[in-house]
């Protein structure tokens, strides 16, 4: 923040001195700096949509009365918890009969060995009460199976929907029991313009913002990149995921979508210092002698009032970085560095003092 003071505070005395110096005749005053190396980071915008980790909708597979619900609306479930039970009461009793004709089955077997070892039965007998046996238990695993299907679990743990049956309600094979969601995470699907696909990979670094909480940053890792780009759009999904352990982020939320790539120290200059002429760029670059020399440069991205220098400057040398109105090809110039000692040194440093006490 202090710098930004007293680079301020340069700007306006180098304004009110670039008066006065106009009026005597002198060289005019201008905002100096010199070129260093910034942090500098590239960022790919996009919008995306949340999905839950997993989701699936209960459903019955049969045609029955709904016995009893056993969720809450909105509630959190473990794997394996009973959410519905449907009216089973013929396949009780049709299952307790099986039950009983594989015990009888088992029993009448049992028997026949007896007898086989006393030479009184055969192996064609024995064989034959074997499949009667084999046949009563799978008839009893079979209406186990129907029995299953009439109790529906929860085949993961999360999240429960809102409750759209009463008991006593007949379903049929399709009708939705309840919803279920896996938020711990959330999955955060979008796309970005093909020629951003080289710089994205798997496990890298995102950021997300949501409406719903403003000025918090959700940050998560790309988890796969669409294979193939859409020939319409040519645009290529890419899918993140974000840990949720708080459940703050809900399937079908709208987030904006940075992903930093290439960062990078490179060298920058003021966006003040720079001078177009057509779609060419310039600064003016001072000599030992304070003259103002108009040289070519080469930029890249804008960040933070800083522009990346690609090419025509090196690391330290002087530049006009404010006040370039003021400035003639190869002219001398007053040039003030905010940091520098003397009278507007002494000024400056005051006013930042001041600006840090004030914070």
């Amino acid at each position: 923040m202090s710098r930004h003071v007293v680079f301020a505070l340069a700007v306006l005395l180098a304004a009110c001195d670039g008066q006065k110096g106009g009026e005597e005749g002198r060289a005019p005053v201008v905002v100096g700096g010199v070129v260093e190396p910034v942090r500098f980071v590239d960022s790919i915008d996009a919008v995306g949509t949340a999905f839950a980790r997993e989701s699936t909708t209960l459903t019955s597979t049969v045609t029955e009365r709904v016995e009893s619900l056993r969720f809450t609306d909105g509630a959190y479930v473990q794997a394996g918890t009973v959410i519905a039970v449907l009216r089973a009461v013929e396949q009780n009793a049709d299952l307790a009969s099986a039950q009983a004709r594989s015990r009888e089955a088992e029993q009448q077997l049992g028997r026949l060995r007896e007898l086989q070892q006393r030479g009184f039965a055969t192996n064609a007998s024995i064989d034959a009460q074997t499949a009667a046996r084999d046949q009563a238990r799978a008839q009893a695993g079979a209406i186990r199976a129907q029995i299953g299907d009439r109790i529906i679990r929860a085949p993961f743990s999360g999240v429960v929907g809102l409750r759209r049956l009463s008991p006593g309600s007949v379903v049929t094979a399709g009708t939705e029991i309840a919803t279920i969601s896996d938020i711990s995470s959330i999955k955060l699907d979008f796309t970005v313009p093909e020629r951003f696909i080289s710089a994205i990979k798997a496990g890298q670094d995102i950021e997300a913002r949501a409406q719903a909480w403003p000025g918090e940053v959700f940050r998560g890792t790309i988890e796969g990149v669409e294979p193939q780009i859409d020939p319409i759009t040519r645009s290529v999904a890419i899918r993140a995921l974000l840990p949720n352990t708080e459940r703050r982020l809900h399937p079908g939320m709208l987030l904006t979508v940075s992903i930093v790539t290439n960062p990078r120290d490179a060298l920058a200059v003021p966006e003040l210092a720079l001078v177009f002429q057509g779609d060419r760029q310039f600064v003016f670059r001072l000599d030992e002698k304070n003259v103002a020399n108009r040289v070519p440069v080469e930029i890249g991205m804008r960040s933070g009032g800083m522009v990346e220098v690609t090419g025509g400057l090196n690391r330290g040398d002087r530049i006009v970085a404010d006040g370039v109105v003021k400035v003639r090809d190869d002219a001398p110039v007053k040039p003030v560095f905010p940091g520098e000692t003397g009278r507007t040194t002494g000024a400056l440093s005051g006013a930042a003092a001041g600006a840090g006490k004030s914070r």
